[in-house]
């Protein structure tokens, strides 16, 4: 393993890589500076590989296997030698963690499967965080995203953190864990069902009376964001990462042309 440091508390830090994600390295790079902050405000040192690339889940869910094998081998490579790799993002967390070792059968694969996390659930399940020191003002809805809850259990990891932002209250959002429709993929090969999917969303969102909309998948968010704008909803939207870290001074996500 790389050599550990030490903490201001005198413990070893861990060494974790940041698997930054196409979609935040594109389209809002901010949610990767919040990662880092929360990473190393919970012990963490972090670095981020420069020879990462995407994690393959594209060319996997459209069967192409062998183009998916090729890079969650480089993937492999890239993040050898770290204590953990933490991804902000359930489907990219999960395609490594869950399907690697199906798609490439190997010791290598299940190794980085064990050593890596996404975002929310790393920060407290692993590294026992129960708080952080930020605030905002306002009332959000929580989106689950299908990978993150269904392959990775993350559910309350994320709403007990946000608890502990001052001023930042939680709505009872309806239907929180149904799926908004993007569903990589999906949205380009069924946009219609897609569409109407992500409308029940926004409806549900907005009878909730929340003003910001959170979650910790970004192609949910984009898909969730183009909506609300077309809609002309005043939601704001952002990745969890963002006010966890107390980031939020960038423009929100919500903007037509950022809709995947």
């Amino acid at each position: 393993m790389a050599e550990t440091m030490q903490n201001n508390d005198g413990g070893a830090s861990v060494q974790v890589a940041l698997f930054v994600t196409c979609t935040v390295d594109l389209i809002r790079p901010s949610v990767g500076f919040a990662a880092v902050k929360l990473l190393e405000d919970a012990g963490c040192q972090v670095s981020v590989p420069a020879a990462q690339t995407c994690c393959g889940q594209p060319a996997y869910n459209s069967g192409m296997r062998k183009n998916a094998r090729a890079i969650a081998e480089q993937v492999i490579e890239a993040f050898a030698g770290f204590d953990y790799v933490v991804a902000p993002s359930g489907s990219c967390a999960a395609m490594i963690k869950v399907h690697y070792p199906q798609l490439l059968e190997s010791d290598a694969a299940r190794d980085l499967a064990s050593r890596t996390y996404e975002l929310m659930q790393f920060l407290v399940d692993v590294r026992g965080m129960d708080a952080v020191v930020a605030k905002l003002g306002g009332t959000m809805a929580y989106h689950d995203s299908c990978s993150g809850l269904r392959e990775l259990g993350i559910k309350d990891q994320p709403r007990a953190l946000l608890a502990t932002v001052d001023g930042l209250r939680q709505s009872d959002y309806q239907g929180s864990d149904a799926c908004c429709g993007f569903g990589g993929l999906f949205c380009v090969k069924y946009p219609d069902i897609a569409d109407k999917m992500a409308a029940d969303r926004v409806q549900a969102i907005e009878a909730s009376g929340a003003d910001m909309l959170l979650g910790g998948d970004l192609g949910c968010l984009c898909h969730l964001a183009g909506k609300l704008s077309r809609a002309g909803s005043a939601v704001q939207v952002r990745h969890v990462a963002e006010v966890l870290a107390g980031m939020t001074d960038g423009a929100a996500l919500c903007q037509g042309e950022e809709e995947l």
